[in-house]
């Protein structure tokens, strides 16, 4: 499986005359670091028309125009609609900004940072185009105008508040950027904003020239540099750099409508240094909370499949892997469904050496009619069930399994024969509001297995 980087810069100003000197051999070094695309970000009526200018020269330049707070001086009525007429008649101006409220230095009166902010929030909505906020020491102010304007896309750019305001913020449906003040000692507040926040809400910038990251603080900042904050974001959040070049490059590819990210359906995918399978999207249960009514990528891979793969295609994506720890039978989709498949897959696996696990919904046993456990000794060094409540009640509010009072009866059942056939069994319950956690873990012991809590917001 052919690994490549992939990032995506969502915020520079390449236009300042700090890049003249090397121009293409800062983009070289953007590009051997794996940067395939940049946003250009204008912040006043020049700064946009330069930021277009770049975008039309430079395949891996995308541009967004705006006027920044500091500079709302300059919007008059004219420069407002030339502003406009750029984003309306440049295909690669991707969204409506820099623009928002800076109340922390206060170069320009509040007021009229206010009024020009509302006369942009309105061009996106009307332009159907994403937003980039600047937001300095003005969060609930900035957001208010946001939620008073109708805007559901965009970015909080150089984000600055803290993780309560992050949720506010997603609540809203707009992404979070982070920059390289990530890798600042004094800067625990955004390091913990990272780790609370799904990967699939967040966004990678540099603001350069300003803002590089360490080891280079008191230079001057470059696109290259995205790296290292994609390298701190992925210690964060447990994952691996192509992970969060991934994720990243999906939710800029979203929100900017920048074609970098690959939309095929997955088969074989990673996810850190376990290489997941995805077999089926057909389950056994209908679960309230599964991702998948709401869409089919995990960690920046899509998963709806056209059709279900049978056991050369299976093989054939999974090729020669290297790196691998694990190989984890967990599409969007109940594994056990297709259990002759598993097995075969699992036979050939075994004798190249890898371990095998399964996520299931426990109910395998109900769908086939007979204990099939035996069928898996041997082959399954571990596997998950997904328990998720504590009695049949909860589980049938939760679950919507089809095989009703029974359907958590035979969950349980399953959990406690299983350790006869498989090395390591846990029980899994995901932290839906409401479902006692702790109840679900002494109903796991009970049943002589390990418990897990899964996050209910961070899927994979």
């Amino acid at each position: 499986m052919d690994q490549k980087l992939s990032l995506i810069d969502s915020h520079c100003h390449l236009y300042y005359p700090d890049f003249e000197a090397d121009w293409e051999q800062m983009l070289a070094r953007a590009s051997q670091n794996g940067v395939r695309g940049m946003v250009v970000v204008g912040a006043d009526l020049a700064s946009s028309r330069q930021a277009v200018e770049l975008a039309v020269r430079y395949e891996q330049l995308y541009c967004t125009v705006g006027i920044h707070p500091h500079d709302v001086a300059t919007a008059t009525a004219a420069t407002i609609s030339e502003i406009k007429h750029l984003a309306q008649t440049t295909p690669k101006c991707v969204a409506i900004g820099e623009i928002g409220l800076d109340f922390y230095r206060d170069r320009a009166p509040r007021d009229p940072q206010r009024t020009v902010y509302g006369h942009f929030l309105q061009m996106a909505l009307e332009l159907d185009k994403p937003v980039v906020i600047h937001d300095r020491d003005a969060h609930q102010e900035t957001l208010g105008q946001i939620k008073a304007a109708g805007v559901t896309k965009g970015v909080m750019h150089c984000f600055s508040g803290d993780s309560d305001f992050a949720r506010q913020c997603l609540e809203q449906g707009l992404y979070i950027s982070i920059p390289g003040t990530v890798t600042y000692p004094s800067n625990q507040q955004l390091r913990d904003v990272v780790q609370a926040m799904p990967m699939e809400r967040l966004l990678l910038e540099t603001d350069c020239p300003y803002l590089p990251p360490v080891p280079h603080r008191g230079r001057r900042n470059e696109p290259a540099y995205t790296l290292i904050t994609a390298e701190k974001v992925a210690e964060l959040k447990g994952l691996t750099l192509d992970d969060v070049g991934r994720i990243t490059t999906m939710n800029a590819g979203r929100l900017f409508n920048i074609p970098l990210w690959d939309e095929s359906s997955k088969i074989a995918y990673r996810i850190r240094n376990s290489l997941y399978l995805n077999i089926t999207n057909r389950c056994s249960n209908s679960c309230t909370f599964c991702a998948k009514f709401d869409e089919f990528t995990v960690k920046g891979h899509n998963l709806l499949l056209d059709h279900e793969p049978g056991f050369g295609e299976v093989m054939a994506a999974i090729g020669q892997p290297t790196g691998i720890d694990e190989v984890v039978f967990c599409g969007f989709g109940e594994s056990l469904l297709r259990l002759e498949l598993v097995k075969q897959v699992a036979t050939a696996l075994k004798k190249r050496g890898f371990p095998i696990r399964i996520n299931s919904d426990g109910q395998a046993n109900l769908v086939h009619g007979r204990n099939i456990l035996p069928e898996l000794e041997g082959l399954v060094d571990s596997i998950s069930i997904s328990l998720n409540a504590p009695d049949a009640v909860t589980y049938g509010r939760l679950c919507n399994t089809p095989f009703g009072e029974a359907g958590f009866a035979g969950v349980c059942d399953f959990l406690r024969d299983a350790p006869r056939y498989i090395p390591d069994v846990t029980a899994t319950a995901v932290t839906v509001p409401g479902v006692d956690m702790e109840a679900c873990r002494r109903l796991a012991e009970s049943l002589g297995v390990q418990f897990r809590v899964r996050e209910y917001a961070e899927v994979g």
